[in-house]
């Protein structure tokens, strides 16, 4: 077995004829097969996929998967909604094809909470997303299906998209690495819109070093995308050099001390204590690492800034899904009828919930007190950040309360005051900052993640930070295996 390997390993043996670009399209086709058995991890499955040439290039002739809410040409692409199960586009989302043209091989397409709306993983029109380190527990979301099928060992990478959290948790849950890009970075043309202003393409891998490798891959200046610009003088991979002496980290007072937490239970409680260990470690690596206090109201404000800005932007977006252009049309010889059944039939509850959220906040009459006054709060938090990111290189805090959540468990049950815990990745969506998650350890055999988000246009600094930590830990590289 050769995937569960690294991209430079991978392409070393490719290079050398160890191994052929055939050999690895079969095993990545026979494990997304027995993967989509255990955990139903993906919408489609490429059984036609080639092997292609094998060049300099270090993607040549490798596997990867690619999240159902890319655009990619005459290969179906549903967003994991039965609005769009019938859709199969004629064009491909500009970073699939930057890949393409590295010959990367294209070997399925991964279910997401549909359209990207849900953090849990088990709203795909496919079917719930099962985690492999346990069939009990979520993968997280949205991007549930990438991270499960790297996680497994299918491929070495899978693309992903993050408007809250839908690659950094994901990756956490499932002991992988998810990377967000700045803003612009990495250009949106292709990737169905969800909320537009927080939307990012990224990916997950297993390694820093591979995450790296796949963006610098990926990114570029999109004339397709007006919000993408030039990283040409970025360069990802080459910025991999462990040396962080002299780095300033901080992290929220208010999110990890745990005498906030006074009904703390114990995953709670070792968890933060991993994440002072982590702390520990960085300090070791000459990085200076202060914890800073930030109003609670503004730490309070995040999720609801969240679901008014993007249940809006959602709401307009996806209006266009009306059976009509694309996907199955409703059953009437009425145009309005036809696109009520579309939309009544096609979409899950929590869709409707979130558009008929948008709908009310986009009022003319509600638009006042909602919409621009979370903008309004959006710039506040993301005002805050800047300032602290005048003084440090880098936030860094843990990824949500413990490990991966049972699917029939609640939120509520681990302590009232972790929501904010549960949420805090959305800062790095609200100010476009690049943002990377890493394997922090485990809780009960099951493993979890550490975040670094830096200031825009910092991402050498951001991913070699997240580097130097992944080189002193023993979690690079690491294929999920079932605990319980």
């Amino acid at each position: 077995m050769y995937l569960d390997k690294s991209i430079k390993e991978l392409h070393g043996l490719l290079k050398k004829k160890e191994v052929t670009s055939e050999t690895l399209v079969k095993e990545a086709l026979a494990k997304s097969h027995d993967v989509e058995e255990k955990y139903n991890a993906f919408v489609t499955i490429l059984d036609d996929a080639k092997p292609t040439e094998v060049t300099e290039e270090l993607l040549s002739g490798i596997p990867f998967g690619v999240k159902d809410n890319y655009s990619t040409k005459d290969v179906l692409s549903t967003g994991s909604s039965n609005t769009l199960n019938n859709y199969v586009p004629f064009y491909t989302a500009t970073v699939v094809q930057n890949l393409f043209n590295k010959g990367a091989i294209m070997v399925n397409k991964t279910a997401l909470d549909e359209f990207g709306m849900g953090g849990t993983g088990t709203t795909c029109h496919t079917g719930p997303v099962l985690n492999p380190w346990s069939k009990k527990r979520m993968c997280a979301g949205s991007s549930a299906g990438s991270a499960c099928a790297v996680a497994s060992g299918v491929v070495p990478y899978a693309l992903g998209s993050d408007t809250g959290d839908s690659i950094r948790k994901p990756a956490a849950f499932c002991g992988i690495v998810g990377y967000k890009p700045t803003y612009g970075m990495l250009s949106r043309y292709g990737l169905f819109p969800f909320a537009s202003s927080l939307d990012h393409c990224g990916v997950l891998t297993r390694s820093v070093e591979d995450a790296a490798i796949v963006v610098d891959a990926m990114k570029g200046k999109d004339i397709h995308d007006m919000t993408s610009w030039d990283s040409s003088n970025i360069h990802l991979e080459k910025a991999l050099t462990g040396d962080v002496k002299g780095k300033k980290l901080f992290y929220i007072k208010e999110l990890v001390d745990l005498e906030n937490y006074p009904h703390a239970e114990k995953e709670l409680k070792e968890h933060l204590a991993n994440f002072q260990k982590t702390i520990e470690l960085a300090k070791s690596l000459g990085i200076e690492v202060e914890g800073v206090s930030i109003e609670r109201n503004l730490l309070n404000a995040l999720p609801a800034v969240y679901v008014i800005l993007s249940c809006a932007e959602a709401t307009s977006n996806m209006s266009n899904l009306t059976g009509i252009i694309f996907g199955p049309r409703g059953k009437s010889d009425k145009i309005m009828e036809m696109m009520m059944e579309h939309r009544t039939k096609g979409f899950s509850p929590l869709i409707k919930r979130r558009f008929v959220i948008g709908s009310y906040i986009l009022q003319k009459e509600n638009q006042e007190r909602y919409f621009k006054n979370a903008q309004r709060v959006r710039r506040l938090i993301v005002d805050e950040m800047k300032k602290l990111f005048a003084t440090y290189d880098g936030l860094i805090l843990p990824v949500s309360s413990g490990p991966a959540k049972y699917f029939d468990q609640n939120d509520d049950t681990i302590d009232e005051n972790t929501s904010i815990l549960e949420e805090h990745l959305q800062i790095g969506n609200f100010g476009g900052f690049p943002s990377i998650t890493i394997p922090n350890g485990f809780i009960n055999n099951l493993p979890v993640g550490v975040n670094i988000t830096g200031n825009c246009y910092n991402d050498e600094m951001v991913l070699n930070i997240a580097y130097a930590l992944e080189s002193h830990m023993d979690y690079k590289g690491q294929i999920a295996r079932e605990v319980e």
